[in-house]
């Protein structure tokens, strides 16, 4: 298992691209991608369990029903979400891309981002749908990348090479996520793509594994977006035997999966609106899998403890606190509590109480980008991680004018 570049273009067979036309108001950013395979792909999807539901979801999920897709075509700008007619557009744009690939419109993974309850134009996507599909190139993964991104600061992407039954596969993704986001599935936008063999049925299986301890495990500020969703599309170019069942190389694709989904989940939080920092929290040493990850999503969405990271403020009451309301069942007088980065770990907390400890140490610890909040249950042999990212005074101004 190694990294490599190229993102969703690193697996054979495929090509991306994307281009500005004119959803946004920026004409130097793009906001409109595209992701195609030479040949049908089994797909898999994870959606939003918000209520609220984008109208592309509805029809994702409609066209990925018998488990095949080919081509995923995403907006920015504007999520295509609570329109009366959201259903039509995006069934629309699904079929200027199929008309355009020549392909099926079912064969389409349609899915948009940005400000809801407003209207979205077709004319524009319309118009350049062409030219859009000319920019899918075997590099073109950071234009796709790009063209997904609203309020994020940075393109996320990433791939990995594996091995299965003796030949060469690669799986790779970009995403989008930095505000919205909260665990329980979708939290973003993320496309992955492979050109390993996997059957439908197992790819499904794979990616709703996944995800249980990964994209549910991140959290920026506790809201759950309507439109997020996660998707795989797996070509079979790689030329190994299809999966068809949990055997050995479903255990190899697995791990090279969850490679790719823990580095973008990463990039994701560190990465959230306004953040200075990402945060990780590790807990150990819990009785069942149920504890561990209950505790460790509590401890990463407190806002309190977020804006403590951000501050550099060894606060670790604050984490128990978290525990404490978090609703798992702990033993408050074990826990042990740690703070962690490229300058060291200082242990703040044993047995439920406080320890001294050096707070100009504590503080130089806590100023890196990265920081590793450690919680030792002592009551078992159950581990989770959560990732999260500080609250900041930047939090607020770019969602207090986010859709003026």
């Amino acid at each position: 298992m190694k990294l490599i570049e190229g993102g969703v273009c690193a697996a054979k067979g495929f090509k991306a691209g994307g281009v500005h036309c004119g959803i946004r108001k920026n004409r130097t950013k793009r906001d409109l991608s595209i992701i195609v395979s030479e040949k049908l792909c089994s797909a898999a999807a994870t959606y939003t369990t918000n209520l609220v539901k984008g109208a592309p979801l509805t029809v994702t999920k409609q066209h990925i029903s018998n488990g095949y897709a080919q081509a995923v075509i995403c907006n920015s700008g504007n999520a295509n979400t609570c329109n009366a007619n959201g259903i039509e557009i995006a069934e629309k744009m699904s079929s200027l891309l199929a008309n355009e690939l020549g392909i099926d419109k079912t064969d389409v993974v349609v899915a948009s981002t940005g400000v809801i309850g407003q209207p979205l134009d077709l004319e524009p996507i319309a118009l350049a749908m062409p030219a859009l599909c000319q920019s899918a190139c075997d590099n073109g993964s950071e234009m796709a990348a790009e063209g997904i991104m609203t309020t994020d600061t940075v393109k996320k992407e990433v791939a990995v090479e594996f091995e299965l039954g003796g030949k060469v596969c690669r799986i790779g993704g970009i995403a989008k996520g930095s505000g919205m986001i909260h665990p329980n599935m979708a939290t973003m936008l993320v496309f992955i793509t492979t050109d390993a063999a996997v059957s439908p049925k197992m790819l499904q299986r794979a990616l709703s594994t996944d995800i249980k301890n990964t994209f549910n495990m991140v959290s920026v500020d506790g809201d759950t977006s309507t439109n997020d969703m996660v998707t795989v599309l797996a070509n079979g170019l790689a030329g190994n035997e299809e999966i068809k069942e949990e055997n050995e190389d479903y255990k190899v694709f697995m791990t090279a999966l969850n490679s790719v989904t823990v580095a973008l989940c990463k990039m994701l939080a560190g990465d959230g609106e306004g953040a200075t920092k990402l945060l990780e929290c590790a807990v150990t040493g819990a009785k069942d899998e149920i504890t561990a990850k209950t505790v460790a999503k509590s401890v990463i969405c407190s806002s309190l403890l977020k804006a403590a990271m951000f501050g550099a403020d060894a606060n670790w009451g604050r984490v128990l606190c978290a525990i404490g309301y978090s609703g798992a069942d702990v033993d408050v007088n074990k826990i042990d509590v740690a703070f962690k980065s490229n300058k060291g770990t200082v242990c703040v907390c044993r047995n439920g109480s406080g320890i001294d400890f050096s707070e100009e140490k504590a503080k130089e610890i806590l100023l890196e980008k990265e920081i590793d909040i450690l919680v030792d249950l002592n009551s078992g042999s159950f581990s989770s991680k959560a990732w999260g990212c500080d609250l900041t005074y930047e939090y607020v101004k770019i969602n207090g004018d986010y859709r003026t």
